[in-house]
């Protein structure tokens, strides 16, 4: 049919027609809560993060208390992310028992919140040179010794009760050693998210800020992946899932949105996307000088990222969102 017997604005006129054909909807099962735990903070102690303004770096207590309230908003997971107050050039903080994610791991659990917990698996938040790995002389990162201390920090993690590990280093085999060192150890049923498909990009400025975990030299271009690259992402993504990952990542979101269709395409298997620091600061900042409407702008990008793909969402907004949509 063509006009005028067929109007495709008869569905647009009426809230709730438009409701109830919507083809995309956001729920607070959807999403992450990323979480910055800061050693050296006591109490409800918590740092407001200057580039992302109303993400705060939280003591052990404070980040129980933001796992418990997104509990209550029905929010189903978080990630946490360290900053410890030492770094040396083995990101020793990392895979110690006695670390600062360890240490909080153990807290959410002992309080019974009803959340999953996720670690995130890499080096640059502990090493003192902030690359993703151990570094050889010339400066270049080691990728087979790297995957050693990778399967240590994310051993610990789960010896401390977290739910699911999710490596984002992008070192070639990670997955595989991780998921072959956490069978031999008993831990079969902890799931793997991996970062598989995660760009070289500049929208991970304010959490470099956040996590005190920019690279003292040179950048993350010989692991992380070329923003250009659309296929290879495919290759990256059907490597971990052959080598063990149970959820796989797209990040960021936003400038990869074609990423996350194509890999929604071609894989049955939970896929996540990261909605992160750079994507959430630019909204604060445009917001903040009135040039957006603020709410209207965060509930578009959530449902282009869903709709895109994506199963589960990583963003700060978590919490407000799940606020709204409840």
């Amino acid at each position: 049919m063509k006009f005028p017997e067929k109007r495709m604005r008869r569905l647009r006129g009426n809230k709730l027609i438009r409701e109830i054909i919507s083809e995309t909807r956001l729920h607070p099962s959807n999403f992450i809560y990323p979480i910055f735990v800061k050693e050296g903070l006591t109490g409800l102690e918590k740092e407001e993060i200057p580039s992302m303004p109303g993400i705060f770096r939280h003591s052990i207590k404070s980040a129980v208390q933001e796992c418990q309230k997104a509990c209550d908003l029905g929010i189903k997971g978080v990630i946490l992310f360290g900053i410890p107050e030492k770094k040396d050039e083995v990101g020793t903080g990392g895979w110690s028992d006695d670390g600062i994610i360890q240490k909080t791991i153990r807290a959410i659990k002992e309080k019974g919140i009803d959340i999953l917990v996720i670690g995130d698996v890499c080096m640059c938040e502990y090493t003192s040179h902030g690359h993703c790995g151990i570094l050889r002389k010339d400066g270049s990162i080691d990728n087979d010794v790297t995957n050693e201390y990778l399967v240590k920090t994310a051993l610990s993690q789960v010896r401390a009760g977290v739910d699911i590990v999710a490596p984002s280093d992008m070192m070639d085999g990670r997955v595989s050693a991780i998921r072959k060192a956490l069978d031999s150890e008993g831990f079969t049923n902890v799931p793997i998210m991996s970062y598989a498909a995660k760009y070289a990009s500049a929208f991970y400025g304010p959490f470099r800020d956040a996590a005190s975990s920019a690279p003292a030299f040179g950048d993350r271009k010989s692991h992380q992946m070329d923003p250009p690259n659309a296929r290879e992402a495919l290759v990256e993504i059907e490597l971990d899932i052959e080598e063990g990952a149970d959820i796989v990542m797209v990040k960021p979101a936003l400038a990869y949105l074609d990423v996350l269709r194509r890999a929604r395409e071609r894989f049955d298997i939970p896929l996540a996307a990261y909605n992160v620091s750079g994507e959430y600061s630019m909204i604060e900042a445009a917001s903040q000088n009135g040039w957006i409407d603020r709410k209207r702008i965060i509930l578009e990008v959530l449902t282009a990222i869903k709709r895109a793909g994506a199963d589960i969402i990583l963003t700060y907004y978590a919490p407000l969102v799940a606020g709204w949509l409840s």
